[in-house]
């Protein structure tokens, strides 16, 4: 049986939120000025935040992709959807996931095939701005991002909205359902989800989503940039042609020591047995880490070689450097090149509390990945490829002994054979959409009133 939506307690918590949003709006100005200086990006178009918008496209898909890594994730669903004939407008909050999309998608902006646009502010009037100027047909909220007001209004509007490659890490889950009901509540205001697996399926039908298709993980769809793939195999040729490779990828905060000592160790236990050093690539995963990590390096004796100084734009090595202990990353949007290179991948993240990257990028590769304890960000596919032996799970303590020249790692056959099992997403979601959309449509509309499109 459906449940009503909204119940009396969330229209009362929607009321309060509007009213936060409201007194805040100075302080989140404030903060985009503060980000602004140092990237300039957060401080243009800021029109868009409030829903106005200077060339718009109408009867368009639409993506809300807030950063780069949800953008990632949508690369190739968009890419269909525009090979099908669709426009898309894709919405999003920070300036990597723009530039991104400027970069993937310059034939199609210019083409006035897609446009890539800053979500508005949550306020009711800000997102009937945006239907008013997209049409959209329906919209596809990336991963799990729950933004009351875009909820609310795409209701209100009569546009189905579905969560897209969606979700529900067990932290989350247990917190919305023991601590923060509200969260889940609003959750069932979505026209339906599109989720990764049936663990997730039976997480969010348990909150009451309903209309639930299991439709895979959309990142083992993205298309490989085969000129990263060829640089990198070059840069390995050159720095490290009789060396092993490890790459730490998406490195963050709080895990750069527990980095440091693995070196260390590793490279007197390769050295005690009459090896060559490995090659590492550090890859911090924030750009504003960069020259703190080089630092960082630099002082624990280290001979660092940083890719905005030893390679050109095409990745060609500038000049002739020596080899180095440590190849430091310092470049966005190339992680495919730094994960070429390795041998085997160590995938940051999950050995903090906040939980690991995604490991979707060194298996498309075909590079056995290890993570941290901390893998409730990636349940799926962490738990799926850790069974089928081609991921391990590590204590930091355990961390060096699993990179010892002595641990055997898992046959390529196997991580293709994984990469099989686990493809087509895109295909499953596309033809999910149009019996979720005709579900959306039976479906009563919201309690809130109805509101006109204009602004």
């Amino acid at each position: 049986m459906t449940r009503a939506f909204p119940t009396p307690r969330l229209r009362l918590a929607l009321a309060a939120y509007t009213v936060l949003w409201t007194l805040s709006l100075p302080v989140l100005l404030l903060y985009l000025w503060r980000r602004a200086r140092k990237d300039a990006d957060y401080g243009r178009h800021l029109g868009e935040r409030f829903g106005r918008y200077s060339d718009p496209i109408r009867d368009t898909v639409w993506i809300h992709a807030v950063s780069i890594g949800e953008l990632r994730s949508a690369i190739p669903l968009i890419r269909a959807l525009l090979d099908r004939g669709e426009r898309v407008v894709v919405t999003q909050f920070t300036p990597a996931g723009r530039r991104e999309t400027a970069r993937v998608f310059a034939s199609e902006i210019a083409a006035g095939r897609l446009r890539s646009v800053w979500v508005p502010f949550e306020y009711g009037w800000t997102f009937r701005r945006f239907f008013h100027a997209f049409r959209p047909k329906y919209g596809l909220v990336m991963e799990i991002e729950i933004w009351p007001r875009m909820i609310m209004a795409a209701r209100a509007a009569g546009i189905p909205l579905f969560m897209c490659n969606a979700q529900y890490p067990s932290k989350s889950y247990t917190r919305d359902t023991t601590s923060t009901p509200m969260r889940a509540e609003l959750m069932r205001g979505f026209s339906g989800a599109l989720v990764k697996s049936a663990l997730q399926r039976d997480r969010f039908a348990s909150v009451g989503v309903e209309d639930i298709v299991v439709t895979g993980e959309l990142r083992f769809a993205q298309p490989i940039p085969e000129d990263q793939v060829a640089a990198g195999l070059a840069a390995r040729a050159r720095f490290a042609p009789h060396r092993r490779v490890i790459t730490i990828a998406s490195a963050v905060a709080g895990e750069d020591g527990l980095y440091l000592d693995t070196i260390r160790e590793i490279r007197a236990r390769y050295e005690a047995d009459g090896l060559p050093a490995p090659l590492f690539v550090y890859v911090p995963r924030a750009p504003e880490r960069f020259d703190e990590v080089s630092d960082m390096l630099d002082a624990a004796g280290f001979s660092v070689l940083r890719r905005s100084q030893a390679f050109d734009g095409g990745l060609a090595p500038l000049g002739d450097p020596a080899a180095p202990d440590i190849l430091l990353g310092d470049s966005l949007g190339e992680m495919t090149f730094y994960l070429a290179m390795a041998d085997t991948v160590v995938v940051g993240g999950g050995f903090t509390p906040k939980g690991s990257h995604n490991i979707t990028e060194a298996l498309a590769l075909q590079k056995p990945a290890i993570v941290g304890p901390e893998i409730w960000t990636i349940e799926y596919p962490a738990e799926e490829a850790i069974a089928a032996g081609v991921c391990r799970r590590v204590t930091p303590e355990h961390l060096a002994s699993e990179l010892t020249p002595d641990v055997p790692e898992p046959a390529p056959e196997a991580i293709r054979a994984f990469l099989d099992a686990h493809a087509g997403a895109v295909e499953k979601t596309l033809a999910a959409i149009p019996r979720l959309i005709e579900g959306a449509h039976d479906t009563p509309a919201s309690l809130e009133p109805k509101v006109s499109s204009g602004g």
